[in-house]
């Protein structure tokens, strides 16, 4: 090695060490900044987007350990009644907001910045136990839980309506318990949306489910009712259904074939029941109270490189975390 190439590979890694020193240095400074601060962060809204808030809250807290942070998931809608009406910092939202929730905020004079954290599919689910069953389509989803499935109890009877909607009508015949999201929550507002409202629209419908199933705002109550019933049909977040025992995810067909859902194709919306999650930031509270801006920053740093896969959600490309970091540095 020349004297040049020495000269040169030595300046290179003494610019590296003090790169490292420098970044070290701005990390302890961070945490120092974190570990003075104090006061309370209300967080409310999505049950399915609660366990991401709740990993950021653990994760700030081992920094921050005097800001009092309080998560729950009583519901998207929900969370956003709370969230106009000024009780809450932070909505967790697994839609986007409505037109009339955010006319609600704007008339309240609460003005948010929208934040995408994750991505999640719903899956949709059986019980372990059913091996009649591999693959459903949005048609025959349709004719199980659509709003002219009333009445339905066994899975084969809704092999007609199936059919005159352009489906195949081959559901077997077993008892039919439907277990799902309720009114309150965004993975309600989000299935309908993304399977429902289209076949719905075209045959002159409501866009709803059908009233007579098993709801619940609460998602481990969902999968204990399709644990309990070996014939169920039912759907909840992905990064639930996931891992839970006795629960058989099944396979389902947006119109360009059967799709099974895992990171990869909710990741690339390949699996065609997929959808984005938000948190909803209050900016004037962001604004006066600086634990609150803090923990947000966090939440769009490391909590986007950390907390969503943790707990099994869909992490965000590079390059959809540096356009959340530009829309949050821009908010401030």
């Amino acid at each position: 090695m020349t004297e040049a190439e020495e000269a040169a590979e030595t300046e290179t890694s003494e610019a590296m060490e003090e790169t490292e020193t420098e970044t070290s240095e701005a990390m302890e400074e961070a945490e120092t900044d974190l570990a003075g601060l104090s006061g309370d962060i209300t967080i409310s809204g999505s049950s399915t987007v609660e366990p991401i808030s709740v990993r950021v809250q653990e994760l700030f807290n081992n920094q921050a350990p005097d800001v009092n942070i309080t998560v729950d998931g009583p519901g998207t809608g929900d969370g956003f009644q709370l969230f106009c009406s000024g009780e809450t910092d932070i909505s967790d939202a697994s839609r986007a907001i409505k037109d009339e929730e955010a006319a609600s905020c704007e008339e309240a004079g609460i003005e948010f910045t929208e934040l995408q954290v994750g991505i999640d599919g719903l899956a949709v689910i059986t019980n372990a136990a059913n091996d009649a069953v591999e693959c459903v389509s949005f048609e025959q989803i349709y004719g199980l839980v659509g709003p002219e499935s009333t009445g339905v109890t066994n899975w084969s009877d809704a092999n007609e309506l199936i059919v005159e909607v352009g489906g195949e009508g081959d559901l077997p015949d077993a008892e039919l318990e439907i277990y799902g999201p309720g009114e309150e929550s965004g993975t309600f507002d989000s299935f309908i949306e993304i399977v429902l409202e289209g076949i719905a629209e075209e045959r002159g419908q409501e866009a709803i489910t059908r009233p007579d199933y098993n709801p619940s705002a609460d998602d481990n109550v969902i999968l204990q009712g399709i644990q309990g019933s070996e014939t169920s049909f039912g759907w909840v977040g992905y990064a639930f259904a996931d891992t839970a025992e006795d629960v058989k995810l099944l396979q389902v067909d947006g119109g360009e074939g059967c799709v099974a859902a895992d990171p990869e194709t909710i990741a690339s919306n390949e699996y065609p029941v997929s959808r984005p999650l938000f948190i909803y930031v209050n900016n004037a509270s962001a604004a006066e109270n600086p634990q609150l801006s803090a923990f947000v920053d966090f939440y769009v740093g490391e909590g986007l490189d950390t907390a969503v896969a943790e707990v099994d959600y869909v992490a965000l490309s590079e390059d959809a975390k540096a356009e959340v970091r530009s829309a949050w540095e821009a908010a401030g």
